[in-house]
């Protein structure tokens, strides 16, 4: 994410991105992450409502047959604002080293719950465009099954620290003959 005007945006290269502002930015709106979405979901029925004569496509019917074709990301993010910054480093650095140093045990604790860890990492980014690296970009736990936590520190709130979790489950797409209505449920009960 972020800024600069480098990378695939510099190398004319066409890219989609997953975060929250669906991938785009601006510096004029302090708060632009929905407009962008809702800017991004009107292309979208747009798209699959080219034709007026036919029905229309719904936003509920386009993510539902994403669902049956893709599976889900059941998806949550807690914010922990206005947190004194040397408390929410040193908890990033106290995170960091039990990763490190116990990762055995995080790996029980973790199939205790049903999940499995894969891995226990700092996230780092290598643009494939001009190659900068952006380091410390967040700690993940990568489980099996492509779900995951990520502990971040973010610089976007308006005082202090922001100490970001995110939660994330996937799941896969049902059966031909099955009913989608668990990929519908609730994102809290899926990552409960």
């Amino acid at each position: 994410a972020g800024g600069g005007g480098g990378g695939a945006a510099a190398a004319g290269a066409t890219f989609i991105c997953g975060e929250e502002s669906f991938g785009t930015g601006s510096s004029h709106v302090r708060e632009k992450d929905g407009l962008w979405a809702v800017l991004a979901w009107l292309s979208i029925v747009a798209h699959h409502n080219a034709d007026a004569s036919k029905p229309l496509v719904s936003v509920e019917s386009i993510v539902r047959a994403h669902w049956r074709e893709f599976g889900r990301n059941f998806f949550s993010r807690y914010d922990y604002e206005g947190v004194e910054s040397a408390g929410a480093n040193a908890m990033m650095q106290q995170l960091r080293d039990g990763m490190a140093d116990d990762a055995a045990a995080i790996k029980k604790q973790c199939e205790g719950s049903g999940f499995t860890l894969r891995a226990a990492d700092e996230f780092s980014y290598t643009d494939p465009f001009d190659k900068s690296v952006a380091t410390g970009q967040g700690l993940r736990l990568l489980f099996d099954g492509d779900s995951r936590v990520v502990f971040r520190l973010s610089g976007t709130g308006s005082a202090g620290a922001t100490i970001r979790m995110y939660v994330e489950k996937y799941e896969a797409p049902p059966a031909a003959d099955a009913a989608d209505d668990a990929l519908a449920r609730p994102a809290a009960d899926a990552l409960a």
